[in-house]
């Protein structure tokens, strides 16, 4: 068992991650971190009032005292082989306080976007781009680190997609537009403290559109004189639109290939594609509804413990593209189930 803290615990990403790594089979948690605020109380003391998963508080972490993410840095590192980091810093903070830790020998495995863009910073779906693990050697040089390093997760908002593109790539796919309908947990919000967003839909999510435009090109790059060479081509158009549902981030696409493809071969490719097998990997990564209301995001989000993607309504547009929708869940896949599972894909490759 590898002993981990998790660093911004009381957020709703933080509190996410409790629920996942609890009982988790390789990971025990040993630390639980946040701001001063919360600091010195024990970990029900300071979630109270601010608990939003749909499961309790996990009786084995209840207990736990809270340690301040700054100023009890020296303890946490001590503690720990590796963090969970889900801030609500700013992101030169955020910045500065996981490069403190990976050069401390004490790796990151990153919720936050301040190392996204960085070259030598991977940035894993590990059912999509495994290989990119190997750029943490060089950030290991570039940091002058043994152990230490980061590694981030990709905006929640290109989990609803890029999967479902990724095994069409070699198809020809020249461009991409997308419309995603992103629900209120991607903000850190339920109901009770947004009430503006019942009945409401607000087409607007500050940031968003430009990473779901960059983020993917990234994801799809090349390793290349010790760094992340991001794709040039498909070329990404998105808008983000903020709709009120609980969680689950659904997109629209649009795909424009060179030539026209096989509607038949792009759902086996979906059907079929090949999974990895970790503690928290879905047993089918992709999966495709024949239903013409399929996916839907209350009935389809927690597929697979919420780590699937769920793909539905396949149809041509014009001559050479393609429309069709995918879901997937923003809290679980789109952000601390898909940090766990890079964590598991790091620590299989000996990283962690």
């Amino acid at each position: 068992m590898k002993k981990v803290g998790i660093i911004g615990a009381t957020g709703m990403v933080g509190q996410r991650f409790a629920v996942l790594l609890a009982n988790h089979p390789w990971y025990e948690v040993k630390v639980l971190a946040a701001s001063g605020r919360s600091a010195g109380r024990s970990y029900a003391e300071a979630v109270d009032g601010r608990w939003k998963m749909p499961e309790s508080v996990p009786e084995k972490l209840k207990n736990i005292q809270v340690l301040d993410a700054v100023e009890d840095f020296d303890k946490i590192v001590g503690e720990v082989d590796f963090i969970f980091c889900a801030t609500a810093m700013s992101k030169d903070e955020t910045r500065a306080l996981e490069e403190r830790y990976a050069k401390a020998e004490c790796p990151v495995i990153s919720n936050n976007s301040a190392f996204r863009g960085a070259a030598d910073v991977p940035m894993l779906i590990p059912e999509v781009n495994p290989e990119h693990a190997e750029v943490v050697e060089y950030q290991r040089k570039r940091l002058g680190t043994k152990r230490g390093f980061i590694a981030v997760k990709s905006n929640c908002s290109i989990q609803s997609y890029v999967p479902s593109l990724h095994p069409l790539l070699d198809m020809g796919l020249v461009s991409v537009k997308t419309c995603t309908y992103q629900a209120i947990s991607g903000a850190g919000k339920t109901f009770e403290d947004w009430p503006e967003m019942i009945d409401n839909v607000i087409p607007y999510i500050g940031g968003e559109e430009e990473k779901s435009e960059l983020e993917p090109l990234k994801v799809w790059g090349k390793i290349k004189d010790g760094g992340i060479v991001n794709a040039v081509s498909p070329v990404i158009s998105a808008q983000c639109i903020r709709v009120p549902v609980t969680d689950g981030h659904m997109a629209a696409v649009f795909a424009e290939f060179d030539k026209p493809v096989s509607h038949d071969e792009i759902i086996k490719r979906w059907n079929e594609y090949k999974g990895i097998d970790l503690p928290s990997a879905p047993k089918q990564f992709l999966r495709y509804f024949t239903e013409d209301n399929y996916p839907q995001t209350k009935l389809h989000r927690d597929l697979e413990n919420g780590m699937g993607v769920s793909i539905g309504r396949l149809r041509g547009d014009g001559a050479n593209g393609i429309r069709f929708i995918s879901l997937s869940h923003n809290t679980l896949r789109g952000a601390a189930g898909g940090a766990v599972l890079m964590a598991e894909l790091l620590t299989d490759k000996g990283y962690l």
